[in-house]
C-alpha cells in the first residue's frame, strides 16, 4: 500500500523512498503538481498540501537513481507516483555492447550504442538547436562532423541553403547509415582515425564533434590544434559536444562520472573545457557554453553577435 504525503517536507519523502527502494519499486501518493499552477515548491494549493511539480518529482527520481512511472490519479487532490530502481548502466561504458564481435564495431549499426537516438530526447535537442542557431552559417557551407556515426545531429543544419557535409568516423556499418540518411552527392562520409586525419580534406566553415573527442584513443587536444591550424577558414566556427551524463537501463541519467566512483565528479569535464575556451580564445574565438546531457561549446571567430565570452 502507497503511503500518503500531504504537506511533510521533501527531505522526508527522499528518506521514505531511500529505506524502501533497495527492495524494488516504491509508490507513494502525493498532491496533484497540476492544482499547482503558478505556484513555487512548497507553497500550498487546495487542500492544504504542499506543491511540487512533476519536473521537481523527475529530478528526485534521478537523484535516486530510478525510472519515474506516469503519474496516476488516486482522487481529486492525489495523484501516485511509482519510483523504480534503475537497471545496470548501458554496455558501452565499460567498453562493452559489440554484437557482431568486431572492436572496432562498438559504436556500428549492430551495436548496443546504435539503440540510442540522442536527438529524440528534448533534453539533447534543445540545446544542440539553441548551439546549431549560434554558428550562423553561410549559404554553401562546408562542414566537417568528426565522430559523426550516422549524422543524426546533421539534420538540425538541413535549412542552410547548399551545405556540404564532411563526415569522419571509424565505423563503417555507421558511415553506410549516414550515406543513406544524406544520399546527395556533396555530400562525403569517410572512414578513418580522427588521430589521422585525411590530408585532402580541406578547410570548412564549421566543425562539430559530439561525444567524440573524450573518447578513448583520442587525442583531443593534438586534433584540436590541428583543425584551428589546418583545417578552418578565416571565419570558421565550432560545435563541440562534451558528454555530461550517462545511459542506464533506457534512461539518461545527468553527470559526468569516472569509473569507481559512484555519483557524478565533473572536475575533469571542467579541466578539459578550460583548456578548450583557453586555447580557442587564444586564437581569436569567441566561445559560450551551453547544453545539459552534453555540455556544448560553441566559439566563432570573425563573426558578429553568437557568442557571449570575450577573449580571455
Amino acid at each position: 500500500m502507497s503511503r500518503r504525503f500531504h504537506a511533510e517536507p521533501l527531505i522526508l519523502v527522499l528518506r521514505h523512498l531511500e529505506a524502501l527502494l533497495p527492495s524494488g519499486p516504491v509508490s507513494i501518493e502525493v498532491p496533484d503538481p497540476d492544482l499547482g499552477h503558478g505556484r513555487y515548491p512548497g507553497e500550498r494549493v487546495e487542500g492544504g498540501g504542499v506543491h511540487r511539480p512533476l519536473r521537481s518529482w523527475c529530478d528526485l527520481a534521478e537523484g535516486l537513481s530510478c525510472r519515474l512511472r506516469t503519474p496516476r490519479a488516486v482522487d481529486a487532490t492525489h495523484v501516485q507516483l511509482t519510483f523504480e530502481p534503475l537497471g545496470s548502466e548501458a554496455s558501452w561504458h565499460a567498453g562493452g555492447g559489440t554484437r557482431t564481435g568486431a572492436p572496432q564495431e562498438r559504436y556500428g549499426a549492430a551495436s548496443d550504442f546504435a539503440r540510442v537516438r540522442k536527438f529524440e530526447d528534448a533534453g539533447f535537442l534543445v540545446p544542440w538547436l539553441e548551439a546549431v542557431g549560434r554558428l550562423a552559417l553561410p549559404p554553401g557551407a562546408r562542414l566537417l562532423d568528426l565522430g559523426v556515426n550516422r549524422g543524426d545531429e546533421l539534420a538540425a543544419f538541413a535549412d542552410v541553403e547548399g551545405i556540404r557535409f564532411v563526415g569522419v568516423d571509424h565505423s563503417a556499418s555507421a558511415l553506410e547509415e549516414a550515406r543513406a540518411a544524406f544520399p546527395d552527392a556533396r555530400h562525403t562520409f569517410v572512414q578513418a582515425d580522427l588521430n589521422a586525419l585525411p590530408a585532402d580534406l580541406g578547410r570548412f566553415d564549421a566543425v562539430v564533434s559530439v561525444g567524440t573527442l573524450q573518447s578513448p584513443g583520442v587525442d583531443d587536444r593534438a586534433l584540436l590544434r590541428k583543425l584551428v591550424q589546418e583545417h578552418l577558414e578565416p571565419k570558421a566556427s565550432l560545435l563541440l559536444g562534451f558528454p555530461n551524463s550517462r545511459f542506464r537501463d533506457g534512461e539518461v541519467v545527468y553527470g559526468a562520472r569516472v569509473r569507481n566512483l559512484r555519483e557524478p565528479d565533473l572536475s575533469l569535464l571542467v579541466k578539459d573545457l578550460s583548456f578548450y575556451r583557453r586555447y580557442l580564445h587564444q586564437h581569436g574565438f569567441r566561445t559560450f557554453l551551453g547544453g545539459k546531457y552534453d555540455l556544448l561549446l560553441t566559439a566563432v571567430r570573425g563573426q558578429a553577435g553568437g557568442s557571449d565570452d570575450a577573449a580571455d
